[in-house]
């Protein structure tokens, strides 16, 4: 049976389309999918994420655990608050999940991972734990909504309460601050600025409606997934997965090789796929043609091979069809996508469509 968060009177209060979304009951849109991808690009809307799973992890070895159990490393974070974005791997290098963590003190870290893993990846992180003596509570009575557009920080200042506003108006972009049993971080999932607001599941329907009520309008799952889409954000399951590494999946970036001492899970089985030459690459699609690129699609690339869309859509901020591939690392500045049995043209680019509400395609 699908679970419902503490919102979900809310959505349906609101207008919200309810679908089933990582076994919970979650709103697909509250009527436009496409006005409200526009509303998060030119002003603010905000996200029921409260299937998103947080983890609070207390221990003397909390860093040396972390520099263990995931790609990049927590050395890194030096200053209170800061946040980090690392896969966390298997021993072959494959993606258990990908996920933000915050240093708040040295025995302190918070983690939040995806709703749709969370079951494996408890087991997981208790598993790898064992070694450490730490202590690892989920915060399961914790609500999470997030406010994003370039208007949202300006106005949930106007809807937070006033000790949280103190806290959180200085905070650089991928800090969290925590202000009792509330949490915000200048995080978000849609290629633009915003907030992330956790808090007791008890407050959570009240700042809804005040965060409503400031012009912040309610925003469902689709576009979420359009926005990360032109923000050239992977979605796990889609563009990642156990049987891919970050190296196929466009997130070297995010494993931190250095100090070369540093044994971390994965680690052995990605050197060794970056030693033989990584085949593959994730690339950004332009749909030179009319169709709308879809998750599956095959790519032909003349004279090279064939590679294959991960993540498609219409793109309503630049009124094209773009994607993720997974493509041939030859690949160049063309190629074609099968869809319905024809091949049509399609741009090869960077993998970000988007940023902070400008094309860069």
């Amino acid at each position: 049976m699908s679970k419902k968060t503490v919102l979900y009177a809310k959505h349906v209060e609101y207008g919200g389309k309810i679908v089933d979304f990582a076994g919970f009951m979650m709103p697909v849109n509250y009527g436009s999918q496409v006005d409200e991808h526009h509303q998060v690009r030119s002003d603010a809307g905000m996200f029921d994420v409260s299937h998103m799973t947080i983890v609070d992890i207390y221990g003397d070895h909390v860093t040396e655990y972390l520099q263990y159990l995931l790609a990049n490393d927590v050395a890194k974070l030096k200053t209170p608050g800061k946040a980090l974005y690392s896969c966390m791997l298997n021993e072959k290098g494959g993606v258990i999940d990908d996920l933000i963590v915050y240093y708040l003190r040295p025995d302190w870290f918070r983690m939040v991972v995806n709703a749709a893993t969370r079951d494996k990846d408890i087991a997981w992180l208790q598993k790898q734990a064992k070694p450490f003596d730490l202590e690892l509570i989920e915060r399961a009575q914790t609500a999470m909504i997030a406010v994003q557009g370039p208007k949202a920080r300006e106005k949930a200042m106007l809807a937070l309460p006033v000790d949280v506003v103190e806290a959180a108006a200085g905070l650089d972009r991928f800090f969290g601050c925590a202000c009792g049993e509330w949490f915000v971080g200048r995080t978000g999932y849609t290629g633009e600025d915003g907030f992330e607001i956790m808090l007791p599941e008890s407050e959570a329907a009240a700042l809804w409606d005040k965060l409503a009520h400031v012009g912040i309008k309610p925003c469902g799952l689709g576009a979420r997934d359009t926005l990360r889409l032109e923000a050239g954000m992977n979605l796990y399951g889609s563009d990642m997965s156990e049987d891919t590494t970050p190296l196929v999946s466009g997130l070297g970036w995010t494993i931190a090789w250095e100090p070369a001492s540093r044994d971390f899970i994965g680690r052995q089985a990605l050197q060794a796929q970056r030693d033989a030459g990584v085949p593959q690459k994730l690339v950004g699609l332009v749909l030179e043609d009319r169709g709308v690129l879809r998750g599956h699609q095959k790519v032909v690339v003349e004279n090279i091979g064939e590679g294959e869309i991960t993540s498609g859509t219409f793109s309503p901020t630049l009124k094209k069809s773009i994607a993720l591939a997974r493509v041939p690392k030859a690949t160049g500045d063309t190629c074609q996508v099968e869809i319905r049995g024809k091949l049509l043209d399609a741009r090869v680019v960077k993998p970000v469509f988007v940023r902070d509400g400008q094309a860069v395609e």
